[in-house]
């Protein structure tokens, strides 16, 4: 028997306004989000992602379309009957609580009895690490320890959702970092499916089992996290996540899975093809910078013939990136290596440098 998806979305579409001044945050968009998955929505502000969340958790209703959770349609039901959890941006504590008593609330509200809200909230605190701090109060604890607190509340009365609403956008990196392992590891223990909101494509790469990533309302793509970065669906995608080089070029040939392109920039490239997509004529190619390097000059015709003039190195610690002009004069190419102790590549501004890269590094995008 096929298991019910955690939630699914269903053609669902939110308008704001009415007539001619309405406008869609969320627009005809369907998802499929799985059992006990840490399910990611990304995109850039206004793209409809934190619309989405609040559809799922009740606080806005859709102009329509369905929303199942768990094969049953809630789209009209409120929030406070939906077994759906929602950690805000700001937490939402109350600061003249203990952390204990914070995360007792939800139960206290829900009728439980003490003697169950007591071995829940001796169950959330260990659950968090934060059994010692469970008489101090919110205020008077970290941001870090704030989020923790938020999450135990939340995480209380055994949702059968968690919605995660940008909550790690108040925190400072290093503890941003931690706090990005912490969450992985709650979704893992407790088992329940997390649907994160986030505009950090890093934040997402590394938390997700799988990606939505959407634009002006719709879903442009949904895939696992390495699907969305080595094989963009287009160029929204692929701009958005991480850096990325696009070569503008004519297919010249095309066989299987891959396509010769003669580019602008000048040479030519073999790129690899998306399946079910027959490329002619003008396409656009992407190459991540960490995909490519150096070879001399006069080396570069195994590559294609790319080649051009270095104009910047900019070190950023684990990496360098190189900047480097085509041919053309009015590319440009940006290759990424990794720095290890005591080595350097021996290359200075000005340098005539040839592009090298790997079988399959290069792909054509749709569109």
């Amino acid at each position: 028997m096929t298991q019910l998806n955690a939630v699914e979305i269903r053609s669902v579409s939110k308008f704001f306004g009415f007539g001619e001044y309405a406008v869609a945050a969320v627009n005809e968009t369907s998802l499929a989000i799985r059992q006990n998955e840490f399910f990611t929505l990304l995109g850039p502000s206004g793209c409809g992602k934190t619309t989405l969340l609040r559809l799922i958790a009740g606080f806005e209703f859709p102009t329509h379309g369905e929303i199942l959770l768990d094969g049953e349609n809630i789209a009209a039901m409120p929030p406070f009957k939906r077994p759906i959890n929602t950690v805000f941006q700001n937490y939402a504590l109350f600061p003249h609580m203990t952390v204990g008593e914070n995360i007792a609330f939800g139960l206290q509200m829900l009728g439980r009895p003490k003697a169950e809200v007591a071995e829940r909230v001796a169950a959330m605190l260990k659950l968090v690490r934060m059994e010692a701090l469970a008489n101090r109060r919110t205020s008077e604890i970290s941001g870090g320890q704030q989020q923790r607190v938020a999450l135990a509340r939340a995480l209380a009365p055994r949702p059968k959702v968690l919605l995660l609403d940008e909550p790690l956008s108040a925190l400072d990196y290093k503890l941003r970092k931690e706090m990005q392992i912490e969450l992985k590891r709650l979704q893992a223990e407790t088992g329940i499916t997390f649907i994160f909101v986030t505009h950090d494509q890093e934040e997402a790469l590394t938390m997700s089992d799988r990606i939505a990533v959407l634009s002006a309302g719709k879903v442009l793509q949904v895939g696992a996290p390495r699907d969305i970065y080595d094989a963009p669906a287009d160029r929204f995608v692929a701009d958005f996540i991480g850096e990325t080089n696009f070569l503008e070029g004519r297919v010249i040939a095309f066989s299987g899975q891959h396509a010769d392109v003669h580019l602008k920039a000048g040479g030519q490239i073999r790129a690899a093809v998306p399946s079910d997509f027959t490329p002619d004529g003008d396409v656009t190619v992407v190459l991540r910078p960490e995909h490519a390097g150096f070879c001399a000059p006069e080396e570069a015709s195994g590559s294609g013939g790319i080649r051009g003039a270095l104009t910047n190195i900019i070190y950023s610690g684990t990496d360098t990136h190189y900047h480097v002009r085509l041919s053309d004069g009015a590319t440009s190419f940006t290759i990424r290596q990794q720095n290890k102790p005591n080595q350097s590549i021996g290359l200075a501004v000005g340098d005539e440098v040839g592009i090298a890269f790997a079988p399959n590094a290069a792909r054509v995008l749709r569109g």
